[in-house]
């Protein structure tokens, strides 16, 4: 999000979603990765949630796991994490209700194989529930990469979700580049209304 000053740098969809979990989170929020990945995103929310917060962190593929648990080990933070093998769409069963967060990064795992995409329809759900987990003021960023066929069908498929959310219950934005290469990454930034 910063360069080597204070100041504001517009870089990319993954910095715009961090720069809104700076402005949300505060310590002993309870939070989650809903796409846990290398364990990037997961450590970077333990350091905001502190000591008394907590992170739920999913993904469906062991070496992600194991990715994250070494990440977050090797930074001390193991006791703020709840690392979960499972799909972001069973948020519902493993988290406690009024997290003040909720971050997903699509796609693929970073390093890996791109045979294994998030889904549209396990998206969807999961975009859904944390929805209903969130507190009211609470956010969810989507990071969408519509440079792959499953990206492009997540990202019609979200915006249209998100396009029909009630207004009086939450506010909606969502982030293009518009003088970026076709399949730049996109954000779709979801608050709950107080």
């Amino acid at each position: 999000m910063h360069g080597d000053t204070d100041r504001f740098v517009l870089r990319n969809a993954r910095h715009l979603a961090a720069g809104y979990m700076l402005g949300s989170i505060r310590p002993g929020d309870s939070v989650v990765d809903a796409t846990m990945g290398n364990g990037k995103d997961t450590l970077f929310l333990c350091g905001l949630v502190g000591e008394a917060g907590h992170v739920y962190a999913f993904d469906v593929q062991p070496e992600a796991v194991e990715r994250t648990r070494e990440r977050v080990r090797d930074a001390d933070m193991e006791a703020r994490t709840t690392l979960i093998l499972a799909g972001h769409e069973t948020m519902r069963r493993h988290v406690p209700q009024g997290v003040r967060a909720v971050m997903f990064n699509l796609g693929w795992l970073p390093g890996a194989q791109h045979a294994v995409t998030t889904k549209t329809d396990t998206t969807l759900a999961a975009v859904e529930a944390a929805l209903e987990l969130i507190c009211p003021g609470g956010v969810v960023t989507v990071c969408i990469y519509p440079g792959h066929e499953e990206g492009t069908k997540e990202l019609d498929a979200l915006l249209a979700y998100a396009q029909g959310l009630s207004v009086r219950m939450y506010n909606v934005a969502h982030h293009r580049f518009l003088n970026a290469a076709k399949g730049t990454p996109e954000l779709i930034l979801i608050q709950k209304n107080e």
